[in-house]
C-alpha cells in the first residue's frame, strides 16, 4: 500500500501541475495592465478590394438630377409557377481584378485600394460637372457581401456577413461561439489576401493585448480564421482512431474464427 501510494501521489502532483499550467493560456489580454493603448486611437474604414460587391447611392435636392447615376434592376421571383418582378433593387457594381467598376454615365472608375470615404470623395467630384452648380451630390459607398469565416477549434465554425463592415478578430471569433477548450490561444491563423492577390498568413496569441495594436486586429473581407487544435485534441484523435482500427481488426478476427470453426467442425 504504501509503495502504491508513493507512485500515486507524484503522479497526481504532476496532473495538478499541468492542469495549474493549462489554465494559464485560458484568459485573454493578459498582460493589458502594460499596452499602450494610445496606439489604437483611429477609426477603421474598410478598404476595397477586387470581387467585392458595392452599392453605390447618390443623393440631391433634385432627383431627377441623380436619377442617371442609382441605376435599378428589377428582382424576379416566383408565384404559383409564374415568373414576375418585384420591386426594383439599386444596382450593385462588382469591383474587377484591376480594382475597377463600370459607373453610369462616368464609365470605368479605380476603386480598389481606396476606403469607403476615398471612394465617395473621388466619385462625388467625377459627378459634379454633370450636374447644376447649385447641387453638392451625397455619394454613399456601402459593401453589403463583407464576409470573414471562422474555422477550427471554435462552437459554430462558419462563414459570416458583416453588416456595418467592421469587426475586429475577437468579434467574429465570438460570432462562431468562441474558443473550444481544445484551442490554441497563442496560435490562432489569420490567412488575408491583399488588393494584388498577395496572401499572407498572420500567427495571433489572444494572451497577448498587444493585439489590439495590430493591423490584423480588425478583419478584412474574405479574412480567414484558424485556430489550431491543441496536444491534447490531437491525441484523442490519434486514440480515436486507433480504437476504431482494433475494434475494426478485433471484428475480422472473430469473423474468421467463426467460419473456420464451422468449416472444420
Amino acid at each position: 500500500m504504501k509503495a502504491y501510494q508513493k507512485l500515486f501521489l507524484p503522479v497526481v502532483a504532476l496532473l495538478l501541475l499541468a492542469s495549474c499550467g493549462s489554465q494559464k493560456d485560458v484568459p485573454y489580454f493578459q498582460n493589458a495592465d502594460y499596452v499602450d493603448l494610445s496606439r489604437s486611437q483611429y477609426l477603421y474604414d474598410a478598404v476595397i478590394m477586387p470581387k467585392d460587391q458595392l452599392t453605390i447611392t447618390v443623393s440631391t435636392t433634385d432627383d431627377k438630377a441623380a436619377a442617371p447615376f442609382n441605376m435599378t434592376v428589377p428582382t424576379p421571383y416566383s408565384v404559383n409557377n409564374r415568373s414576375t418582378y418585384s420591386q426594383p433593387m439599386l444596382q450593385t457594381y462588382l469591383v474587377d481584378n484591376e480594382g475597377n467598376i463600370s459607373f453610369p454615365i462616368i464609365g470605368q472608375i479605380h476603386v480598389g485600394g481606396l476606403t469607403k470615404s476615398q471612394a465617395e470623395s473621388m466619385i462625388q467630384e467625377k459627378i459634379k460637372p454633370y450636374m447644376a452648380a447649385m447641387e453638392n451630390p451625397i455619394v454613399t459607398v456601402r459593401m453589403p457581401g463583407y464576409q470573414v469565416s471562422v474555422m477550427g477549434e471554435v462552437a459554430r465554425p462558419g462563414t459570416f456577413t458583416v453588416s456595418r463592415e467592421k469587426i475586429t478578430i475577437l468579434e467574429a471569433l465570438a460570432q462562431a461561439g468562441d474558443l473550444t477548450i481544445y484551442g490554441q490561444r497563442k496560435n490562432v491563423q489569420l490567412i488575408r489576401e491583399d488588393a494584388t492577390g498577395k496572401k499572407s498568413i498572420y500567427q495571433i496569441d489572444l494572451t497577448d493585448a498587444n493585439l489590439i495594436n495590430q493591423p490584423y486586429y480588425y478583419l478584412q473581407q474574405n479574412d480567414l480564421i484558424y485556430v489550431t487544435p491543441n496536444k491534447v485534441k490531437a491525441q484523442n484523435s490519434s486514440v480515436g482512431s486507433m480504437t476504431t482500427l482494433w475494434f475494426s481488426a478485433t471484428s475480422i478476427l472473430i469473423s474468421l474464427t467463426s467460419l473456420l470453426y464451422n468449416i472444420l467442425k
